[in-house]
């Protein structure tokens, strides 16, 4: 049989025919499902871009903020809740609520935007107990600018619901993060040191801010250290906390006791510091003393943890230690420190906080009575001297407590601060 004919033959099967079309079908799907599929591949690549936010980047909580404002249609939420502490002294609950893991849908700058938020199950922070988690964010086009405003925006967000207010780090692993909410900006003129010490400091601080060139040009390392030592409840710490409100920085404590705190992380801590902040050692010589005190107890000098007096120091003044921060000090026994710590380099500013003199009495009864004459004022302030010159402010501000709406008891029973 001729060639020609057996395929007329078999175009006339319709067995032959049946099969051969859906053949020819089912290739064409997949050749279709296949184009798709590229299709979309390219499509993503080029015509679509993405951003992925890890939940241990600083601007993780800022975009969920961010999220729960433009997401106000979603579905599927979370809630935080938090307590909000009025002028009043009354304290309400403030619910907020967040996208849940999933998928949502918001409409920003006339494009449709795609955010997921991923929940990794098996994986877990081992400093919080929470499991990791990631935002990606997916928009139509190939312009990274949409990605920059949404991120500025979460930023000034962010910024203004702390403004007014003083945030508190606490070291937590090898990162630092926000502990409690965020406190109400403390007036500096609310801590009464002895005239003339809280402008010096201030002044001090804001000449460092402002010049950076100056220690650049010279080689200097732009860091400025500061050790506020005395009597305890003098105001040491509160005057560090009154002027991180009047800088508009926030503070990063750090304890040198914690046991878990080594060289290498001291000094890591040191370098992640957040932007415009101050960085709180309090009550150095609990964790180290001088070596000629060691030598009496050489288990002493060792620190209390695994973290090295050698090692502090490299942290504050070593090759490795980094700029552009301000660090201060607090300790009741500053004869306890080895001169090492407080050499010029690690320690720029020394200041004794001590007991409370006339002047500084005075100043207080003006601030908690400020209606009253200053007569009055004197004459607490000398009645308190004539009792004893070792008066703290802590104390004072207890015994201006107990008599807030009453300026003449104030006076009369002022034998009960040193009761």
């Amino acid at each position: 049989m001729p060639f020609s004919d057996f395929v007329v033959t078999l175009k006339d099967n319709p067995y032959f025919g049946a099969g051969f079309g859906l053949v020819g079908v089912g290739t064409a799907l997949a050749l279709a499902r296949k184009g798709a599929q590229l299709g979309m591949v390219a499509f993503r690549r080029h015509c679509m871009i993405t951003l992925e936010v890890p939940s241990k980047d600083k601007s993780y909580h800022w975009l969920l903020n961010w999220i729960s404002h433009h997401a106000k249609h979603t579905q599927h939420l979370s809630v935080e809740t938090s307590y909000l502490q009025h002028e009043s002294g009354r304290v309400s609950t403030k619910f907020d609520f967040i996208p849940s893991p999933g998928n949502h849908f918001i409409w920003y700058q006339r494009k449709w935007i795609r955010i997921e938020r991923n929940r990794e199950k098996q994986m877990i922070d081992l400093h919080t107990g929470t499991p990791w988690e990631s935002v990606t964010f997916t928009a139509v086009g190939n312009k990274r600018e949409i990605f920059f405003n949404i991120l500025q925006e979460a930023k000034e967000l962010a910024l203004r619901q702390q403004e007014g207010k003083t945030v508190m780090y606490t070291a937590m692993g090898a990162e630092w993060r926000p502990f409690g909410f965020p406190r109400r900006r403390r007036p500096l003129t609310s801590v009464v040191l002895e005239e003339g010490v809280s402008e010096r400091i201030v002044q001090d601080v804001k000449e460092f801010i402002g010049n950076p060139k100056w220690y650049i040009d010279r080689g200097i390392p732009y860091r400025r250290g500061y050790l506020l030592y005395g009597p305890p409840g003098c105001g040491k710490s509160s005057f560090i906390t009154a002027l991180a409100g009047e800088l508009q920085y926030s503070i990063c404590l750090l304890s040198l006791s914690d046991r878990s705190l080594s060289d290498d992380r001291l000094n890591h801590l040191l370098s992640v510091a957040p932007q415009q902040s101050i960085i709180l050692l309090e009550d150095v010589d609990a964790a180290f003393v001088g070596r000629d005190l060691a030598a009496e107890n050489p288990n002493a000098y060792q620190g209390m943890g695994r973290l090295t007096f050698s090692g502090l120091l490299n942290a504050l003044d070593g090759v490795a230690s980094s700029e552009a921060r301000i660090v201060f000090m607090t300790t009741n026994y500053v004869d306890r420190l080895d001169p090492a710590l407080v050499r010029p380099g690690r320690v720029d500013l020394k200041q004794y906080v001590g007991h409370c003199s006339q002047w500084q009495l005075g100043r207080m009864f003006q601030r908690f009575f400020p209606d009253q004459p200053a007569a009055m004022a004197e004459q607490f302030a000398m009645q308190a001297l004539s009792l004893s010159n070792q008066i703290s402010a802590a104390q004072v501000q207890g015994h201006f407590m107990l008599h807030k709406a009453d300026p003449d008891g104030a006076i009369q029973n002022v034998k009960t601060l040193i009761s």
